[in-house]
């Protein structure tokens, strides 16, 4: 019997949001993602990466966002007020977009894996699931990490997000665990670093 074959994501129909919405409070309140490393703005490392990945580009921004907006990109702040964290720049990504999956990574994780959107994609497609998150880890070992601001998204999520927020939902985890969910399993953690305070960014760069 012939395999069934499984149709792949195409990369023109799914916008790239970078999140770069949060206050920066492990970092005295700067804006993380315009912080500098290795002579460019973290945001910028997060936005070359993701380019060839998908098809828009956008950036999620509550602060500076005219220095943002240099980048040459849409900047999409949040919807809702306070900071209410990254699922409320996912709830503008989905709300904005007008392709069919949103791509997300965090402004603050420079070496995320230049494979990112398509292996998730392909286990989105493979698992009929309508997200698809990356993890690192062994469960076997109790030290598997989920990442779920490194997602993929279907439109079709919009409207349980959206319940979700009005009812002051505010973890990820929780959110994933009433949707249909794909986990992605990446071999190299250190891809999925994310830099909070000055000391870590320095480090980082100093690697």
């Amino acid at each position: 019997m012939a395999m069934a074959v499984v149709a792949a994501i195409s990369p023109e129909h799914i916008t790239g949001l970078v999140l770069a919405g949060g206050r920066g409070a492990r970092m005295g309140h700067l804006d993380k993602g315009l912080q500098l490393f290795r002579g460019k703005p973290l945001a910028a490392h997060v936005i070359e990466r993701l380019a060839g990945q998908t098809g828009a580009l956008a950036i999620n921004a509550n602060r500076h966002q005219s220095d943002y907006a240099a980048f040459n990109l849409p900047v999409w702040p949040d919807l809702l007020p306070d900071f209410p964290g990254p699922l409320a720049g996912l709830h503008s990504g989905l709300t904005h977009c007008v392709t069919d999956y949103l791509a997300a990574a965090p402004c603050d994780s420079p070496l995320l894996p230049p494979d990112l959107v398509v292996r998730l994609a392909a286990a989105l497609i493979e698992q009929q699931a309508d997200a698809a998150i990356a993890v690192t880890g062994c469960a076997e070992q109790a030290n598997l990490q989920r990442h779920p601001v490194f997602c993929l998204l279907s439109k079709t999520l919009l409207p349980s997000l959206t319940d979700y927020l009005q009812q002051d939902g505010r973890k990820m985890e929780r959110w994933f665990a009433g949707i249909r969910t794909a986990e992605v399993h990446f071999d190299d953690e250190a891809a999925f670093s994310n830099i909070n305070t000055l000391q870590e960014l320095r480090q980082l760069e100093s690697e």
